[in-house]
């Protein structure tokens, strides 16, 4: 005879560093929720605060609410939304708000759920405390956690959500633009589901989105931009290089984020690419190939016990799509003018953290001294 099912937990927790994702899903579960339950009585609770005393508050509201029958009998949902005292945040710190907390976990513990479900939705969640463990143990949780450039898996999880979201709308898109669409946004849910909205607008009733459709509309974040630094540097255009360096130089007035240190350490990244896709093509592991879609199914050919552990000097731990865009690029250089460039940017950083020189200058010397050609020299095969 088989199991019965599982019935639907009257409590559910959605919390993550994907802000965008959590926010989407306890949408989805609150309209779903709502719709099953039926008339008005519903609540939601903005539980994003400021201090301790507002998460009291808060907290207060949320046992008023389970405790206050619908007007009309019937089911109720309770939504405390946007939660940030769960984790290490200052209002959660407070020894009011954790004995709280714990108090409200207990009592949770012995609440009749017969006609009420309760959906938290929250940030961080420290998950050594009571309230969490009580929450896991009377409902379910789902956890969101944000993507990472570090994360040698985000831009597949971009690609299956934009593809999701794409045949959401009824449309379909090529590998090539799916993958330039990512490569151009990053590790950025939010950005990168404003850009699929705008996708599917420009294009109107056409269903299949190419890679013109994606030059002509999606934006470029900051990380794409750094990119087409290392374009320029690849393609060993001295021109647009250093135009690409002023910009750079430009935007770093206004970024905090960014420094003539991060600028040289996304050069060092694109010439190892560029010797490590150099030695694969030596090794015979992967052939020039046009098509996105081939390239990387080659990728996922090479046997893993051939690579390094260290993913700083794994190619797999890069993204496909910029491997497939530096590919052709790897004819510009000679395997030698690869290790020099790497060598050069190594005395690069040591110039730029042990001197007082002008940052500005130690690179563009640098970027000038690798990508020029002797002019009796060929061009390297």
């Amino acid at each position: 005879m088989p199991a019965a099912p599982k019935p639907a937990p009257s409590v559910l927790l959605v919390f993550g560093e994907d802000e965008f994702a959590v926010r989407q899903r306890a949408r989805e579960v609150y309209q779903q929720w709502t719709a099953e339950a039926g008339g008005m009585d519903h609540e939601i609770i903005d539980a994003g605060v400021a201090n301790s005393g507002e998460a009291l508050k808060a907290i207060g509201r949320l046992r008023e609410a389970l405790q206050t029958l619908p007007f009309f009998g019937g089911a109720k949902v309770v939504w405390l939304k946007d939660c940030n005292f769960l984790g290490d945040e200052r209002a959660a710190s407070s020894a009011d708000v954790t004995e709280a907390l714990a108090s409200l976990a207990q009592d949770l513990k012995e609440f009749d759920w017969k006609d009420v479900r309760l959906l938290v939705s929250a940030g961080k969640v420290d998950k050594r405390k009571v309230f969490y463990k009580t929450l896991d143990r009377i409902g379910s949780v789902e956890s969101f956690a944000g993507w990472s450039a570090d994360d040698r898996h985000w831009a597949d999880e971009a690609e299956t959500m934009a593809a999701r979201a794409l045949r959401a709308r009824q449309k379909s898109i090529s590998d090539e633009a799916l993958a330039e669409l990512v490569s151009r946004i990053g590790p950025n849910p939010r950005q990168l589901a404003n850009e699929v909205e705008k996708l599917s607008l420009y294009v109107g009733d056409r269903a299949e989105i190419g890679l013109e459709d994606v030059d002509a509309v999606c934006s470029r974040n900051k990380t794409a931009r750094a990119f087409a630094l290392g374009d320029a540097l690849g393609d060993r255009d001295l021109p647009r290089l250093l135009r690409r360096l002023d910009e750079e130089f430009w935007e770093m007035q206004f970024d905090s984020d960014k420094s003539e240190i991060g600028l040289l350490y996304g050069l060092i990244s694109k010439v190892r690419a560029l010797l490590m896709l150099k030695e694969m093509l030596r090794e015979g592991w992967i052939k020039p190939e046009a098509d996105y879609s081939r390239f990387k199914a080659q990728l996922g050919r090479i046997p893993a016990d051939k690579l390094p552990a260290d993913r700083r000097f794994n190619p797999l731990a890069l993204n496909p799509y910029v491997l497939y865009k530096a590919l052709p690029q790897v004819k510009h250089y000679s395997e030698t003018e690869l290790v020099e460039a790497m060598a050069r940017l190594l005395q690069c950083n040591q110039r730029l953290v042990s001197s007082g020189l002008d940052e500005r200058l130690v690179l563009q010397q640098a970027l000038v001294a690798i990508v020029s050609r002797p002019e009796t020299a060929p061009v390297p095969a």
